[in-house]
């Protein structure tokens, strides 16, 4: 299996629309009332702080990727 980026800012980002869907299986599941637009705010304000994550984890990586190069390679290293 390849190996991906991580990316922090998706995570928060399906965090508060997975517990947006959580509260609204809830209220579908009878156990509380949630009125409809409760979940705006949270989902709003889950995607704005995925925005800030997504923006400090570009500038975390320009600043630290500016400084640094490929290793080269010699003869002796194996292509594994």
């Amino acid at each position: 299996m390849l190996r991906h980026e991580f990316q922090p800012g998706k995570l928060v980002a399906g965090f508060f629309i997975a517990l947006a869907g959580l509260i609204y299986a809830g209220d579908a599941g009878g156990l509380w009332d949630t009125p409809w637009f409760a979940v705006i705010p949270l989902v709003v304000g889950g995607l704005f702080l995925a925005g800030a994550v997504g923006y400090l984890t570009r500038t975390i990586r320009r600043r630290r990727g500016a400084g640094r190069t490929e290793p080269t390679r010699t003869p002796t290293d194996s292509p594994n």
